[in-house]
C-alpha cells in the first residue's frame, strides 16, 4: 500500500469512527437521560438527514473544484459534533450535534473516495482498503463509547475528539513534507477528463439497491444493541459486543468483496454479498440467545459489505464526469436514507417491538436484492478530476 492511499485509510478510519459513534452512544442516551426509540431513531434522523441531501452538493463541488482541505476538515467537524453531543443537556442540543457531525461526515466522503482509488490504480483492493479503514473505525466506536463516557459519563464525551486531533496533526505534518518535497509544483496535477457519457438510468438502479441495503443496515445498526438486550436477555457488555462484531466483521466483508472483484467480477461480487445477507438476517431474526445473535451478526456484517467497495467503484464508472458527486450520492444520500427512514422504524419498534421491525427490514433487503440482480457492470474510465487531494 502506498504512502497516500495509507493516509487516506487512516483518516477514513478516523472520520467513521464518528459516524459509528452516533449507533454507540444512543444506547447511553437512552439510559441516562431516558429516551424513547422514538427520540433515537430522531438522533439517527439528525446524523443521516443533513448529510444525505448536503454530501452530493459536497461531492459536486469536488468536482468541479479539488480541494484537499475538505478531509481533515471533515472528520474534525465531525469529531466536534459527536463531543458536543454528549456534553449538551437538552435534546434539541444533542439533535443539532449530531447534525453537525453528520455535515462533516458528509464533507469528507467525496473528495476522499476519489482521492483513494487514484491512489490506488482504480483496483477493487485498492478501494477496499480504504473502506475498511472506515469499517475499522466504526467498530472500535461501541467499545470507545462504553470505556470513555459510559456508566453515566457523557458529560466526558471531550475526550471523544482526540482521534481527529492526533489525525489532523498527522495530516498537517504530511502536508509540511509535500511542501518542503514539491516547492515549485503545484500539488494538484490535471487529469485528462473523461469523454464517456454517464449513464444515469443504470446509476438511477444502483441508488435504489443501495437504498434498499441501507435500510435494514442502518436499522440493524441502532437497534442492535436493545435487540440483545431486551428481547434476548443479554447484557450491556454483549449487545456492545455484538455491535463491535457487525461492524467489525463489515471490515472483513469489505477487504474480501475487494479481492472477489478483482478475481471474479464485481458484479458477481455484489449479487453473492445481497444473496449471502438474507438468510442471515433472517437468522437474526429468529436467533433464540445473545450468543446466536453475536454469530449472526458477524455473518451478517461480512455478507452485507461484500459488495461495498465494488458498489463504489461501479458508481464511479456510471458517472465518470461526476465521480465525486457519484461517491456523494451513494454514500451520503442512497446511504442516509435508511437513517431518514429510521424514525417510522422507531416507532414500529415502540408499538409492535423490535423483532417484527426487524421482519420488515428483511422485506426491503429482499427487494434490494432482486434489483441488485438486474444491475450490469461498466468498464472503467478515467475520473473527472484533478489529483490534488491529498498532501502525500
Amino acid at each position: 500500500m502506498n504512502r497516500r492511499l495509507a493516509l487516506l485509510t487512516g483518516t477514513h478510519a478516523t472520520n467513521d469512527l464518528y459516524q459509528g459513534l452516533v449507533p454507540a452512544l444512543l444506547p447511553l442516551m437512552a439510559l441516562e437521560r431516558g429516551y424513547s426509540y422514538t427520540a433515537i431513531s430522531g438522533l439517527m434522523l439528525a446524523a443521516t438527514g443533513l448529510s444525505s441531501v448536503v454530501q452530493p452538493l459536497f461531492g459536486l463541488y469536488a468536482d468541479r473544484h479539488p480541494r484537499g482541505w475538505l478531509i481533515p476538515l471533515g472528520f474534525l467537524v465531525a469529531a466536534i459534533g459527536i463531543a458536543l453531543a454528549g456534553m449538551s443537556t437538552s435534546y434539541i442540543a444533542t439533535w443539532c450535534a449530531i447534525a453537525l457531525s453528520g455535515l462533516g461526515i458528509a464533507a469528507y466522503h467525496p473528495p476522499a473516495t476519489v482521492a483513494a482509488r487514484l491512489a490506488g490504480g482504480g483496483s477493487g483492493k485498492a478501494m477496499s482498503i480504504f473502506s475498511v479503514g472506515g469499517t475499522l473505525g466504526a467498530s472500535f466506536a461501541p467499545l470507545l463509547a462504553t470505556s470513555l463516557v459510559g456508566g453515566g459519563a457523557l458529560s466526558r464525551s471531550y475526550w471523544l475528539a482526540v482521534p481527529a486531533l492526533a489525525m489532523g496533526l498527522v495530516w498537517w505534518l504530511a502536508a509540511l513534507r509535500r511542501a518542503r518535497q514539491v516547492q515549485t509544483v503545484h500539488s494538484a496535477r490535471a487529469v485528462p477528463r473523461a469523454t464517456a457519457p454517464n449513464d444515469w438510468p443504470a446509476f438511477g438502479l444502483l441508488v435504489a439497491v443501495i437504498v434498499g441495503w441501507s435500510i435494514p443496515y442502518v436499522t440493524v445498526l441502532s437497534m442492535l444493541s436493545m435487540y440483545i438486550g431486551h428481547n434476548l436477555g443479554g447484557t450491556a457488555f454483549q449487545g456492545a459486543a455484538a455491535l463491535t462484531a457487525f461492524t467489525a466483521s463489515a471490515a472483513l466483508g469489505t477487504l474480501c468483496g475487494g479481492w472477489l472483484g478483482d478475481a471474479f467480477g464485481r458484479m458477481r461480487t455484489i449479487r453473492l454479498g445481497y444473496l449471502a445477507a438474507v438468510p442471515m438476517l433472517g437468522a437474526l431474526l429468529i436467533a433464540p440467545t445473545a450468543m446466536a445473535a453475536l454469530i449472526c451478526t458477524s455473518l451478517l456484517g461480512v455478507a452485507m459489505f461484500i459488495p461495498f467497495a465494488n458498489q463504489v467503484t461501479l458508481a464511479q464508472d456510471y458517472l465518470p464526469r461526476n465521480p465525486a458527486m457519484a461517491s456523494g450520492i451513494t454514500l451520503g444520500l442512497a446511504l442516509s436514507v435508511g437513517g431518514l427512514v429510521s424514525p417510522l422504524f422507531g416507532m414500529m419498534s415502540d408499538s409492535r417491538g423490535l423483532r417484527f421491525t426487524l421482519a420488515c427490514v428483511l422485506a426491503v433487503l429482499c427487494v434490494s436484492t432482486v434489483l441488485a440482480l438486474r444491475m450490469r457492470n461498466r468498464l472503467p474510465v478515467e475520473p473527472v478530476m484533478e489529483d490534488g487531494l491529498a498532501p502525500v
